[in-house]
């Protein structure tokens, strides 16, 4: 990690740059608010950041906090419809502030909590009011899949020089990270792996933007060789397969009324093997490599650890995990991380968004069967999307800005969620009262029937800044 903690630490032109996005946030359309969201995501280094009264503002947060003051000035602080989405977000994030504050017992437990917090409800609640319905989804995807370009090329001048363009940004290193003869590139993000992370995560997102009969391909196809390049110069294995996942979903898109059948035959052969192979299934992980020197075992014995070791930490967490085993305090798996960190009502109620988050899309896609197939597909991309983060989450925990597109597909997926009218799926196939016949009831969106403690720091358990 290359970051300064607990100090000030952000360049002449870092400030310039995050003080120009925040004035957009203000003044920007609302359609166009996420303007200067993607950019700072994209182009800015997440180890810049102001100290302010002993709390760790990196400039994204500062960008949420001009989101909330415009949201505010100019009355858009409402949601149209709940999501069932907003509830789950909302009790994973009350839990993990009572579980980690019980754990510790300290006041600087409860305020990185509350920094999760804000990262957390700030970022998917700004992103509910700004994205709105599927026209404005597809223009953040555009938007990503344009702003993606120079990241990528970045990369590759990184692959063949070994220096990173953008550490005269400051918060990142010089020089490539090399493992084992394979250069390693990360771009602005704070690894290599949430590099390959990001890259991932947005492809599925800009083949749904392929998918599309609006006759801007071109835009979809650029997002999708950026990705794959951010992917592969990273050279992680975990981003590779957890693209190779998003793939193999995309590619389900004709299966997709025979998902409960798809998803009970996976689970049934996850079983099967945890029965039959010697070792549990979790182990198949340490067979799984792309890269040299990749350190897919490690990840196979932590989960194992946390599953064997479920007494230490199912109430509230426990304090470390180092005494686990040989680099156990590196926890490289999100979902081990919310449960020492949060116990298992945390890690529970994490799984509940993600199945909430699956949910939506299905409801969405099921539910316009009869509407226009490119939109359709779009939907079924998000889906995807959030299947690759699951993916990613077993080989790291988001702490760079990574976490701004995983609450953003989140707030997309709510949203798609609360598009589709109530009642019967052929009810909700008919156009909303007072829209002409052949208009696309997506794009009328008033109208519709209704261990990380410091994100930025540590893979420790142990500390409590925010």
């Amino acid at each position: 990690m290359y970051a300064t903690d607990n100090a000030t630490n952000i360049s002449a032109f870092g400030l310039i740059f995050g003080l120009l996005m925040c004035l957009l946030m203000l003044v920007l359309p609302r359609r166009h608010a996420v303007v200067p969201i993607v950019a700072l995501v994209c182009y800015m280094t997440m180890g810049q950041r102001i100290l302010i009264l002993d709390l760790n503002f990196t400039l994204i947060r500062l960008l949420v906090l001009f989101g909330f003051v415009r949201m505010l000035m100019r009355g858009e602080a409402q949601l149209d419809k709940p999501s069932p989405l907003d509830r789950a977000m909302v009790w994973w994030v009350v839990a993990s502030i009572v579980t980690y504050t019980a754990l510790w017992q300290t006041s600087s437990a409860f305020v990185n909590r509350l920094g999760l917090a804000y990262d957390a409800l700030g970022l998917y609640f700004l992103f509910r009011v700004l994205v709105r319905n599927v026209d404005e989804m597809r223009f953040v995807v555009r938007l990503f899949a344009l702003m993606v370009a120079p990241v990528a090329i970045s990369m590759i001048v990184e692959k063949l020089s070994g220096q990173n363009p953008f550490a005269a940004f400051g918060g990142v290193p010089p020089n490539a990270l090399v493992r084992e003869g394979v250069i390693r590139c990360q771009g602005p993000f704070m690894h290599p792996i949430l590099a390959g992370a990001f890259g991932s995560a947005l492809l599925p997102l800009f083949v749904g933007l392929w998918w599309q009969r609006d006759g801007k391909r071109s835009t979809a196809l650029i997002g999708i060789v950026s990705a794959l390049v951010i992917v592969v110069t990273s050279g992680s294995s975990g981003p590779v397969m957890a693209a190779g996942a998003g793939v193999i979903a995309l590619a389900m898109w004709p299966w997709r009324q025979h998902m409960r059948t798809v998803r009970w035959g996976l689970g049934l052969t996850v079983l099967t093997l945890h029965l039959v192979m010697a070792a549990p299934v979790w182990f198949l992980l340490a067979r799984v490599g792309v890269f040299g020197g990749s350190t897919s075992y490690h990840r196979a014995i932590l989960i194992d650890h946390a599953v064997n070791r479920f007494s230490e930490w199912w109430l509230v967490g426990t304090y470390s995990t180092a005494h686990w085993g040989y680099y156990m305090f590196d926890v490289t798996n999100q979902y081990v991380l919310i449960a020492v960190q949060g116990g298992l009502i945390s890690l529970v109620l994490f799984i509940v968004i993600i199945v909430r988050g699956f949910g939506s899309a299905g409801r969405a896609v099921h539910a316009w069967e009869s509407a226009d197939r490119g939109e359709q597909r779009f939907l079924w991309a998000l889906g995807a999307s959030l299947l690759v983060h699951c993916f990613n989450y077993i080989s790291v925990p988001y702490f760079d800005q990574n976490i701004v597109n995983w609450y953003l597909l989140l707030a997309m997926l709510a949203t798609a969620g609360t598009l589709v009218p109530d009642g019967t799926a052929a009810e909700a196939a008919k156009p909303p009262d007072g829209i002409a016949g052949g208009t696309n009831p997506w794009r009328n969106r008033e109208r519709r029937v209704t261990g990380r403690l410091d994100p930025a720091v540590s893979h420790q358990v142990g500390g409590h800044r925010c």
